[in-house]
């Protein structure tokens, strides 16, 4: 049975954190995802919650891989996280809502962020493209951050991948104060064997930017992410992306 209770307009007190986090720790397994809406609650709900969220978690590309996804929301907010999926339960806490995903999580044939130790780098740079954790649209992503010199293109390209029945990504850009500072955008193109599959032009507004194409799937696929700091002037331009071929 789902319980329903709607959650006062007051804000949530550190009796109603302890008490949600209590219920969600007797059942919360390792692997569930954690998910906090608003956003702007993140950083209170780690301090009664964050042991149970990895940095891998944090960072995550999206919540495709994971099978149960736990939301705790305030004052009504819905996490992006479970767009479209339905409560199996839910359970209020004073202001807060706690609620339980379950969705058929996604199989990955490879992660090109985990996989960027064995692609090759061509174009110009400041420095070599990194696996980091970034600050886009204010929130955590774990991605390959490449820095294009101004009005320049880096192709990181992945010899003999393994592809799956579609290809999903997300690219944007990353820090703040750059983003303040640099105002010109960036363009990502993906390939697979020379053949363009997505073309995203991300600005500073626009935050975590999806794509995604139809793969099939086999192996020794030549995958090829090229990112471009467009225009003389986008200097510093801190292009993040992650991307998976997902069976």
């Amino acid at each position: 049975m789902v319980a329903v209770s709607r959650a006062g307009a007051r804000a949530a007190t550190d009796e109603d954190w302890r008490a949600l986090s209590a219920s969600l720790r007797s059942r919360h397994r390792p692997g569930d995802l954690i998910a906090f809406a608003p956003a702007w609650i993140d950083p209170l709900g780690r301090r009664f919650l964050g042991d149970l969220i990895p940095l891998d978690m944090a960072g995550r590309m999206d919540a495709a891989r994971y099978a149960t996804i736990w939301e705790v929301a305030e004052r009504g907010a819905r996490s992006p996280d479970a767009a479209g999926l339905d409560a199996a339960d839910q359970s209020a806490f004073g202001a807060l809502v706690l609620r339980r995903y379950t969705q058929r999580a996604v199989a990955v044939a490879t992660d090109f962020t985990a996989a960027l130790a064995g692609a090759r780098t061509t174009g110009r740079s400041r420095g070599r493209p990194t696996v980091s954790l970034e600050e886009v649209d204010f929130a955590p992503r774990r991605c390959v951050l490449v820095v294009p010199a101004p009005d320049q293109t880096v192709r990181i390209t992945y010899p003999g991948a393994l592809l799956g029945a579609s290809l999903v990504g997300y690219v944007g850009l990353a820090d703040v104060f750059t983003r303040r500072d640099v105002r010109e955008p960036a363009r990502l193109v993906v390939s697979i064997d020379g053949r363009p599959v997505a073309d995203v032009t991300v600005g500073v507004e626009d935050g975590w930017v999806r794509f995604s194409a139809p793969t099939t799937a086999r192996a020794g696929a030549t995958v090829e992410f090229a990112a471009t700091a467009v225009g003389p002037r986008a200097r510093d331009r801190r292009v993040c992306f992650a991307a998976e071929a997902r069976r």
